[in-house]
Parts: C-alpha cells; sequence; structure tokens
C-alpha cells in the first residue's frame, strides 16, 4: 500500500507534467513562431490562453472532484490536458492551437484545484506547510525541465517531437495516478457538508488575495527581470540566465520554507517575514548595480512563505468542504493572475522603464502581511484545529 509520501510524489509528478506543459509554448516560441507563422503577440496569446479558463472553471472544479471522486476528476484533467496538446501537435492550423490550449489548461485547472485538495487530505496536521511546499515546488521543477529540454528537442528533432515530448509526461501522469493514488480514510462527509460558513469563505478568500498577491510578486521576476537587465546593456541570453538563477534557488527555498514553518511552528512570522524579505529584496533589484549577490539572496528567500501560505486554507477548511473551498481559493488566485502581470505591463510602460513592474511586485508582497492581519481578523481565520497551527 503507498505510502503518504508516495501519493504526494505521484501528484508532484502530475502537476510537474501541468508546469512542463505550460512553460512549452514560451520554450519553443521561436520554433512555433516560424512552423505556425505566429508573431510574438500570437504566441502571447497562447501562454496566457492556458489560464484563461482559470476564473470560470476553478470553484466549479472543486465541485466536480467532489462529484466524480479525486481520483477521477485527476485523471479526466489530465486526460484533456494530453488531448488539448495531441490536437496542437495534429495541426498547425491556429483554430486548433487556440483550442487546443484552452483545451489543456481547462485539464489543468481541475488538475490544480483537485490536487491541492488531495494533497491536504492525506497531509491535514503538523507536515502540512511541508507538503503544501513540496507539492508547489512542483511548478518550477516542471518550468526547468522545459527550459531546458524542449528548445533543445525542437532544435535538434523539430517542432512536432517537441509536442509530442510535452504528451510524454503527461501521459506518465495518468498512469501514476490510475496506478498508485488512492483516498486516504477518511469519515464520509455529510449530506450538507460541502457548504462553507460566510467567516470560512471570508478567510479562503483572503487566502487566495494572499497567495495571488505573493505569486504577483515573483511573476514579475521572471517577466520583467529580463528586460529591465537587457535594458542596462546586457545580452538577451546574459539577462535570462541571470534572473533564471532566482527561478533554480526556488526550488531550495520553497520546501525548506515549508519544512522550517512545520518544525518552528512558526510559519506565521516566515510568512511575513519572507514576503516583507522578498518586496525589499526586489527594491534592491531594480535599483542595485550589482546584480548577481541580489539574485542569489533573492533566489534563497523568495520560496520560504509559499508553504504557510498554502496550509492556510487549511485552518478553516475540512475533508467536507476542502473541494468548494479549494476552489474559491483558486477563483480567486487565477482572477488576480490574470489582471495582475498585464497591470504590470502597464505601469512599466507608463513608467518607461521594466523596473517599474518589479518595485510593483514589491507593492503587492508588502500586501501580503496586510491581508495576513486582515485574515486573522476574520472569525473563520483563526479556527482551525492545533495540529493544523504553523
Amino acid at each position: 500500500m503507498p505510502s503518504r509520501w508516495t501519493i504526494l510524489a505521484v501528484l508532484f509528478a502530475a502537476r510537474a507534467a501541468m508546469a512542463f506543459q505550460f512553460q512549452s509554448v514560451a520554450a519553443i516560441a521561436p520554433q512555433l513562431s516560424q512552423g505556425l507563422g505566429a508573431s510574438l503577440a500570437d504566441i502571447g496569446i497562447l501562454i496566457g490562453l492556458y489560464f484563461a479558463p482559470g476564473t470560470v472553471l476553478a470553484l466549479p472544479g472543486g465541485a466536480i472532484g467532489r462529484r466524480l471522486g479525486d481520483k477521477t476528476a485527476v485523471l479526466a484533467g489530465l486526460a484533456m490536458m494530453l488531448a488539448g496538446q495531441w490536437l496542437m501537435t495534429a495541426s498547425t492550423g491556429w483554430d486548433a492551437q487556440i483550442a487546443g490550449r484552452l483545451m489543456a489548461g481547462a485539464g489543468g485547472i481541475v488538475l490544480n484545484v483537485v490536487m491541492t485538495k488531495m494533497v491536504a487530505d492525506w497531509f491535514s496536521g503538523p507536515e502540512m506547510a511541508t507538503a503544501m511546499a513540496i507539492f508547489v515546488n512542483s511548478w518550477p521543477v516542471g518550468i526547468a525541465v522545459a527550459l531546458m529540454a524542449l528548445p533543445a528537442i525542437a532544435t535538434g528533432f523539430g517542432l512536432g517531437a517537441a509536442n509530442w515530448a510535452v504528451m510524454a509526461p503527461i501521459a506518465v501522469g495518468i498512469v501514476l495516478v490510475a496506478w498508485l493514488y488512492r483516498a486516504p480514510d477518511m469519515p464520509a462527509a455529510g449530506p450538507g457538508g460541502g457548504r462553507l460558513s460566510p467567516g470560512a469563505a471570508a478567510a479562503v478568500i483572503a487566502a487566495g488575495v494572499i497567495w495571488g498577491l505573493y505569486n504577483l510578486g515573483l511573476a514579475m521576476v521572471f517577466s520583467f527581470g529580463p528586460s529591465m537587465l537587457a535594458a542596462r546593456g546586457w545580452s538577451a541570453s546574459a539577462a535570462g540566465s541571470t534572473i533564471s538563477i532566482v527561478l533554480w534557488l526556488a526550488t531550495l527555498s520553497v520546501p525548506l520554507g515549508g519544512v522550517l514553518a512545520d518544525r518552528s511552528k512558526r510559519g506565521d512570522l516566515i510568512l511575513v517575514d519572507g514576503c516583507i524579505a522578498f518586496a525589499v529584496l526586489l527594491l534592491l533589484l531594480s535599483r542595485s548595480g550589482t546584480v548577481l549577490p541580489v539574485v542569489l539572496v533573492l533566489g534563497a528567500i523568495c520560496g520560504l512563505p509559499a508553504g504557510a501560505i498554502m496550509s492556510l486554507p487549511q485552518r478553516v477548511l475540512g475533508p467536507d468542504n476542502r473541494a468548494i473551498g479549494m476552489g474559491l481559493f483558486y477563483t480567486v488566485f487565477y482572477a488576480g493572475m490574470l489582471l495582475g502581470p498585464m497591470a504590470g505591463g502597464r505601469i512599466a510602460v507608463w513608467a518607461g522603464n521594466a523596473g517599474a513592474a518589479l518595485d510593483f511586485g514589491a507593492a503587492a508582497l508588502l500586501a501580503c502581511p496586510i491581508m495576513f492581519w486582515l485574515f486573522r481578523l476574520i472569525p473563520g481565520g483563526m479556527a482551525r484545529p492545533a495540529a493544523a497551527r504553523t
């Protein structure tokens, strides 16, 4: 019988396949532009379409998992991801690319919502922050592997081979989930168990805002950091490679932050101090001429709050309402991630400097402790079992 850490590894692999697919368009953008006759604006549309279904599907995604069962819902999400990628592989028509990307993204949204709930079901206790941090870390791992592997595959073997390579980890995820995943032993939910009290709903919304603000700060680094360095005279490759150091170090700092939150029982402090330190480093990066040391410290710090933030919804959610609660959490998150990067881009254009977007990210991070204070003021924000305290 698989242990809960084996279950976590299975969910990690499936979510890493989602990240791999999300990054695939950006990773092989030159080959896509040539093969499809697409402009950079068209490539940007394809990238953004992956998350477009999030504001519509995240909330019902939780309900789908509750109705069909978590394992069935995840397998259906993976199947949609696979079918969407196959559609993009089978046709070079622009309509097929859009349809395939939307289909894959819709499957990924369901996958993300339901699997986060599955992790919480298995680790509802003192190791919640650690488990959530490891699970969240699947995203930068999948993106990093895509950035390393897909350009080489597309260059050496063509665009079709790269598309098939994207399908491979999704297929592996289907096999692993079908073969190894089982639900934990939990009491059955009551007939009205899926409902959220007003306090719990408000607390989950606040947690979703915090997660969105934190990810917005992180997104500003990868979206505008290379452009900022290029404006200072760096080559495109040097700017991108330097900023990518943050991503690689984040794969270490994210799980470290979760372990520290669980072991120290000071997850709240790690959340607040980590976000403030992250914001200060972003402000320093946009102004400092000494880039590499700032980047190294930024990567070591930026991932620390992630596990503590992701454990916030579990303070107010139980087995009976966790599915709908995580759907609400991700609805708020996807709405923020849809609007936030657009605002960052507009600010950069208005200021005439990509560094202004990093300052915008710092402001978002500084808002996280304020939102966390509000979270704690909400009656539902403090109503969690002692075992789930971090």
